[in-house]
């Protein structure tokens, strides 16, 4: 087998594989006999059937199977030995790829285009310049986040009168304007009613102020503008809601409303586990230390994103861009179009620079990720998964099996190691640059990001 690379220029290229008979005769012959041995056909004993029919009938499809291992495989190896660092994949010469007649010929050549990437060298040093931006943790920020635990722990409790953001269980029984029951109307048993999800205020204020035992009559469809929240609520198809008013009289059974913790040992505990908070100071300067490093991680990735823009404004190379329109059209057909595409292109190739970069900037920097990192990082974001559904100590071997299940799937490995790679490249740059620190508020940080 002949693999060979022509150059058309610095960033494209052409491979060319010939196939000979003698690079796949031995393999095809050898599946042809096994299915000569499985063989089972009416009139022949099994194993019996003449190698003559059994070349007729599989012959075509096992040399095409052959013949694309073969051609994949060599490829890739060819790539990999040569060094060539490639963007996108390997596509079809459709100029210079001959039509192939698999029924006739013994040889057969391939012609693939490849878009070479551009050598880039990138570092960082202490001449480099960039904001770091602190978040200030001020006391009614302090205060927000109180008020969110207050609220992510409390429960569900019985109110006598409804309020603007209370629950109402009932039943529900479709009447006329005047008030009449409609025969064969909707009836609906213990109904939930949330007020949030209300829309009209006149509803809302007939329904305030209710008891449970009472009937009040109302538009539901006038309180229900959406459709879906409508038939959801009726357990009926949307078919069945017209534009014009629905009336229903709701009988009133049950109002609970959402009532946030107290901020006493109880609430420390649920947050933290049992003991390991015992006074509203502690607990304040417990969610005041979580605030600051969650805000330091929030700091440390605008510092990435201020490095990037940085340097992809820097890089001043050519990319094969041609190749990457067509790579891009092929391998997302019937997705991407070529008017939106062009529209999208400036960041495209501000993400593949970036790419080249970030990959330069390892390379110089011999940054390296260990396994036992992503494991570490797995672990520590199926912690953060199970805090936010308020388990706050979660057994390691929980977190152990969870992790493991991450990083069985290939997409969720592959962005771990990128984050670990961007928060080591963040670390080099925070520790290498000079950073001109400037502290701002939550909103205005939240800003920046607009920019």
């Amino acid at each position: 087998m002949q693999v060979t690379k022509e150059n058309k220029d610095d960033l494209n290229a052409t491979i060319r594989i010939v196939v000979e008979k003698s690079d796949y005769e031995e393999q095809v012959n050898k599946k042809l006999k096994d299915y000569k041995r499985q063989a089972s056909m009416p009139g022949f004993r099994p194993g019996m059937v003449p190698m003559g029919m059994i070349k007729r009938m599989y012959y075509k499809p096992v040399l095409l199977e052959e013949i694309n291992r073969l051609v994949s495989g060599s490829l890739s190896k060819f790539i990999e030995e040569e060094k060539l660092n490639i963007l996108g994949e390997p596509l079809t010469n459709k100029e210079e790829q001959k039509e192939l007649d698999f029924d006739n010929q013994e040889d057969f050549e391939f012609v693939f285009d490849i878009g070479i990437a551009p050598e880039l060298n990138a570092t960082i040093s202490e001449k480099d310049k960039l904001p770091y931006y602190l978040i200030d943790a001020d006391d009614d920020l302090i205060e927000k986040h109180v008020d969110s635990y207050a609220n992510r722990y409390g429960e569900m409790v019985q109110g006598e009168e409804v309020e603007p953001e209370d629950v109402i269980k009932g039943n529900l029984t479709q009447v006329t304007e005047q008030g009449e029951i409609l025969e064969n109307g909707i009836s609906v048993e213990d109904a939930s009613l949330s007020m949030r999800v209300v829309k009209d205020e006149e509803t809302k204020n007939i329904l305030t102020g209710a008891k449970a035992g009472d009937t009040i009559k109302i538009d539901l469809r006038k309180a229900y503008p959406n459709e879906t929240d409508l038939s959801s609520l009726l357990k009926v198809d949307s078919e069945k809601i017209g534009e014009e008013p629905m009336y229903f009289n709701l009988t009133i059974q049950e109002i609970t409303r959402w009532k946030k913790a107290e901020i006493n040992q109880e609430l420390f505990d649920k947050a933290f586990g049992e003991g390991e908070i015992t006074s509203e100071e502690e607990f304040r300067n417990r969610i005041k230390e979580e605030v600051e490093k969650a805000y330091a991680q929030n700091s440390d990735y605008k510092l990435f994103l201020d490095l990037r823009k940085k340097m992809v404004e820097q890089v001043e190379t050519d990319l094969p861009e041609e190749f990457i329109k067509r790579w891009l059209l092929e391998s997302n057909e019937g997705k991407l179009t070529a008017e939106d595409l062009e529209k999208d292109f400036d960041k495209i190739k501000d993400d593949l620079k970036w790419q080249l970069t970030q990959d330069a900037l390892i390379r110089h920097h011999e940054l390296k990720v260990e396994p036992q990192e992503v494991e570490a990082l797995a672990k520590q974001q199926v912690l953060m998964q199970f805090q936010q559904y308020g388990m706050a100590n979660v057994p390691e071997e929980h977190l152990n099996n969870y992790a493991g299940e991450m990083l069985k799937k290939e997409q969720e490995r592959k962005r771990l190691y990128e984050q670990k790679f961007q928060e080591k490249i963040t670390h080099l740059a925070r520790e290498t640059v000079k950073l001109e620190e400037k502290k701002v508020k939550e909103e205005e940080f939240a800003k920046l990001f607009d920019q």
